[in-house]
């Protein structure tokens, strides 16, 4: 039992010591967080849109990357979540049985799509 005790107290001792170390000196850089961002999948039929007009309900009409203005419903799992504007960049899944049609996947919030426009990403979309 004591064995036990005195190991729990070493353990304590090891974490106090790590929790105290030095902050880092200025000549290291701190590491910058980087985080995923999701990119359409070409082969879901997915693409990048820009909304035009809202019609009201879940409908939204939207110009693709193709160049085509289409019509595209907002899923209920997104209905009340994502606030859908017009000008807003979102990535779009044609339907496979009618392609003038499709659901909205995802939004894209401002500081995103500044993102994507210095990458070039957006490029074949009309701004």
């Amino acid at each position: 039992m004591a064995n036990f005790n005195s190991q729990k107290r070493k353990n304590q001792m090891n974490f106090k010591k790590k929790a105290a170390s030095p902050a880092p000196t200025t000549t290291e850089q701190p590491e910058m967080g980087y985080t995923r961002m999701r990119l359409p999948n070409s082969n879901e039929l997915e693409q990048f849109a820009l909304v035009t007009q809202l019609m009201g309900s879940n409908q939204i009409r939207a110009v693709c990357e193709d160049g085509e203005e289409k019509q595209f419903r907002i899923p209920g799992k997104l209905l009340k979540k994502v606030w859908i504007r017009e000008n807003d960049v979102i990535i779009v899944k044609l339907w496979d049985f009618q392609p003038t049609k499709g659901d909205v996947v995802w939004r894209y919030l401002g500081n995103q799509v500044e993102w994507l426009k210095r990458n070039g990403k957006l490029n074949r979309l009309p701004f």
